[in-house]
């Protein structure tokens, strides 16, 4: 009987200035399975991140903790995204949610506010990791035609939305929310029910992390952002992607 090969460990760059904390999750993450790598402030967590270093690791995702000695994980994170879609989680002692919001707003996937609980965290980095895996695995060649509505133009092979040709950049999850909003065009969605078709999760009580993002992808598909014409709200009811969008 030939042995199946083995599936090589997820690998994690985990950015925590607290030693103790980082061990913790190391040691957590370890035996379920992941490749830590380590980085106790911003510039090594730029040295490990850097797309110019030949050597240098790729990354299934990035756990980044908000505050560090030498930098903002805000910082690090809007840098990541001007070359990479990195799966990022980001960590935050302040329970703010203006912190969450700024977070998400400049492309993390995810957030969680210490203190948490380690299976909590392995359980957010596997999903942002199968969103990551799904959009790179073979797909249903329907499910990869190209949709289009006006100048409006969703790629799910390439992973792009575009207008008029030009790439609009957001990150997997936006695009991922995107996708579920132009299949269901004219239709109201809750926040629940994107949630749970893009995460596979049940939306928390004050939960507005899906407003973040539906916020993000009008900035990069609306000619005006404040007065949307693609993707509509229905107070208390939802979201809806236009059918028509003729001269748009």
């Amino acid at each position: 009987m030939t042995p199946q090969p083995r599936t090589p460990p997820s690998r994690l760059l985990l950015v925590e200035d607290d030693l103790r904390l980082a061990q913790q999750i190391s040691d957590f993450l370890h035996s379920a399975g992941w490749q830590v790598t380590r980085a106790a402030n911003a510039a090594q967590a730029e040295s490990e991140l850097n797309p110019r270093r030949g050597d240098a690791p790729g990354f299934d995702a990035l756990v980044l903790d908000l505050m560090l000695p030498d930098g903002d994980g805000l910082d690090i994170c809007r840098r990541l995204r001007t070359h990479s879609d990195l799966p990022v989680l980001m960590l935050t002692a302040r329970g703010d949610p203006f912190d969450r919001v700024v977070g998400l707003e400049i492309g993390a996937d995810d957030y969680l506010t210490k203190p948490f609980e380690p299976r909590e965290l392995l359980a957010r980095l596997r999903a942002i990791t199968r969103r990551r895996a799904g959009s790179m695995s073979p797909r249903d060649p329907q499910a990869e035609q190209v949709l289009r509505f006006g100048r409006l133009e969703i790629d799910p092979a390439a992973r792009q939305a575009r207008i008029d040709g030009d790439d609009r950049p957001m990150t997997a999850y936006q695009f991922d929310l995107l996708q579920v909003l132009a299949r269901h065009p004219g239709r109201v969605l809750t926040r629940e029910f994107l949630l749970s078709a893009v995460k596979g999760e049940s939306l928390e009580a004050f939960d507005r992390s899906i407003d973040v993002h539906i916020s993000r992808i009008r900035a990069a598909i609306e000619d005006d952002p404040r007065h949307p014409r693609r993707i509509l709200t229905l107070r208390g009811a939802g979201y809806v992607f236009t059918k028509s969008q003729d001269g748009v």
